[in-house]
């Protein structure tokens, strides 16, 4: 009699286990095919491994499904449904038969009576038995595919196990951003998760951890629909609902191969990155073919095609002989002219280029090189260019070239250019500036390169020079003093002002006179004006009572003193003539002798006229002076 304390379980008959160890031996397949019910005559039965047959079987019919238990992998779970037009028997005992007609295991179950629809009652029954194996290996969970009846479970399950396979999955709730621990609820991504919240994990340290899970207080588990490596497979794609970086986006899984679920490093790529929208896209990295150079259609534009038709140079090349260029290895590019010998470059004819064409030389090296024009050819922006002409390019010179497709090359940039416009000629001689000085002034480097006027106002005054670390070396100022006379003087701490032989700490400049300076590492120099006339070679002079005066013209005037006593003395010049002496002049002083006169005479010294001069006097008595003079040059 069942009650409380009758026990109900599933076992394998002794057939069954004895097959399972074959199987498991030999590695063969062993299928179940069958379940059999019967009503044990209306006893209740105990299973016994003994069995080979039920003790009153009433049905047997081929499986509805045979699985493996999703909870404890020792456990098969086969499943019987009972149609609503079968029945009227009692079910107290089950067998599972394999494919060759052995019970293979055997069950007992509380007693249920299945009705048919004559009896005025009837229902579709499912019968499932769940028996533990030593090994699921071997044996073949498969079902006879033209058994009709199904549970639902088993269909949704099935749908549920296909739905998984696919690669699009269910969304997520956030996306991770950095290695985490794979336990508690957390907040990832500024999203504070939930039990029960599907995440993406992406960035563990262990790559092969990654994937799709669900959220728990306690330990996360992989979700349902990536549970496994048949759900796992390259190519498979989520969203992410929220996150403060990553909301919106879509993932790919971009491990390629077979996967292996735990073992596989998985890697997941961000295929929204770089997405724009149709309005105001902005593109990130985008690729196209590139248009020929000159295109000028509404072709995309590439950065290839822009760094080439935008002032840059398609290559650069180099040039060292006589050479002919074509349209093809001409425009677009950048010449270098480098040999010690001249050589001639013939230019295509313009009428080949494209509109806009271009191209620049520069010339690297010392000698000259001619670029020719061919035919008709002729240059603007160059004087005197006209057809069949040429250029010549120095050292260091350059010339950009370009052409509209007919036949006239346009001369666009260059120094051999530039030094013919109209601004440089211009420039050329002509102060960038003028400034006047009312009163005492120190100029800045602001100042240089332009004129510097004095007045009246400055009689007495000192001018300061720019100080010299403010400037570079080679800068000018340039003085024309008015009416007034001042001191020039180097900036507090910069050496003295270099003037001929002199370095002064202060330069006299007198009314109307005029001065240019220029910078240099040691110092402001003199280089020019009539200040420095006075410190010059050609117009040195001593201005004592012994001196000399030296003029450009090379005519030396000396003059001095000298005394004798009736009869001859010597007067040595303060200077000796270089080529010769042309005149030379004495006359007495008288200052002693009041009323009295008396002759005196000077000749150059026969010796050494160009050095002394011989004095012959009638003074009887010494007292005045012989003041001499001398000219020669």
């Amino acid at each position: 009699m069942i009650d409380q304390t009758s026990q109900f379980f599933a076992i394998l008959t002794n057939v069954g286990a004895a097959k399972q160890a074959n199987a498991d031996a030999l590695g063969v397949p062993w299928k179940l095919t069958e379940m059999g019910l019967g009503d044990a005559n209306g006893t209740d039965p105990t299973p016994s491994a003994a069995q080979t047959s039920l003790i009153n079987e009433w049905r047997r019919r081929p499986l509805n499904q045979l699985l493996i238990d999703p909870i404890n992998p020792a456990v098969i779970i086969a499943e019987q449904v009972i149609p609503a037009d079968e029945g009227g028997f009692w079910i107290r005992e089950i067998g599972l038969y394999d494919a060759d007609g052995d019970l293979v295991a055997v069950a007992n179950c509380p007693p249920s009576f299945k009705p048919i629809m004559s009896q005025g009652s009837g229902r579709t029954q499912v019968v499932r038995m769940n028996f533990i194996v030593s090994s699921t290996g071997n044996i073949t969970l498969k079902i006879d595919p033209s058994v009709v009846l199904a549970t639902r479970e088993y269909v949704e399950r099935r749908i549920l196990e296909e739905l998984y396979k696919l690669d699009s999955k269910q969304s997520v709730r956030a996306a991770t951003t950095a290695n985490i621990a794979l336990s508690g609820l957390q907040t990832i991504d500024g999203v504070s998760l939930l039990a029960g919240d599907r995440v993406l994990v992406k960035n563990q340290a262990t790559s092969k951890d990654n994937g799709i899970y669900v959220v728990g207080v306690a330990a996360w588990q992989r979700a349902p629909d990536a549970d496994s490596s048949a759900e796992v497979t390259s190519a498979m794609i989520l969203s992410v609902e929220q996150g403060a970086t990553l909301a919106d986006t879509r993932w790919q899984l971009v491990t390629d191969g077979a996967i292996v679920l735990g073992s596989t490093s998985l890697s997941f790529q961000n295929i929204t990155q770089g997405f724009a929208p149709l309005n105001s896209p902005a593109l990130v990295n985008p690729t196209a073919n590139t248009p020929a150079l000159f295109d000028s259609t509404s072709k995309i534009a590439t950065t290839e095609f822009v760094k080439k038709n935008s002032g840059n140079h398609a290559a650069i090349g180099g040039l060292s002989a006589n050479t002919t260029l074509t349209s093809a290895n001409t425009f677009g590019m950048s010449y270098m002219l480098n040999s010690a010998t001249p050589f001639t470059v013939k230019l295509p004819l313009a009428n080949t280029s494209p509109n806009g064409g271009v191209v620049t030389f520069t010339n690297v090296l010392t000698a000259p090189v001619t670029l020719a024009l061919q035919g008709a050819d002729y240059m603007t922006g160059i004087e005197g260019v006209g057809a069949g002409g040429s250029v010549i390019l120095r050292q260091r010179d350059t010339i950009t070239l370009s052409c509209a497709g007919s036949n006239v090359w346009y001369a666009e940039n260059g120094s051999v250019r530039d030094i013919q416009s109209t601004s440089v000629r211009s420039l050329m001689g002509n102060y960038s500036g003028i400034k006047i000085l009312a009163t005492a002034t120190a100029l800045t480097a602001a100042d240089t390169g332009g004129l510097c006027i004095g007045s009246s106002g400055l009689a007495g005054q000192d001018i300061t020079l720019p100080q010299l670390s403010t400037t570079v070396s080679g800068q000018t100022i340039v003085i024309s003093a008015g009416a007034g006379a001042f001191s020039l003087k180097p900036f507090a701490g910069d050496p003295g002002i270099s003037v001929g032989l002199s370095v002064l700490s202060s330069l006299p400049i007198d009314v109307f006179e005029s001065i240019v300076l220029v910078s240099n590492p040691t110092g402001w120099r003199v280089v020019s004006g009539t200040v420095l006339n006075k410190y010059s070679g050609a117009f040195s002079a001593s201005l004592v009572a012994s001196g000399y005066q030296k003029l450009p013209s090379g005519l030396i005037i000396q003059w001095g003193a000298a005394g004798t006593t009736n009869g001859f003395g010597t007067w040595t010049y303060p200077i000796a003539f270089p080529n010769s002496v042309f005149r030379v002049f004495a006359s007495n002083d008288a200052t002693a002798s009041g009323t009295s006169m008396y002759a005196c005479g000077v000749h150059p010294t026969s010796a050494s006229p160009n050095v002394s001069a011989t004095i012959a006097s009638q003074l009887a008595t010494g007292g005045d002076a012989i003041f001499l003079f001398a000219i020669g040059c």
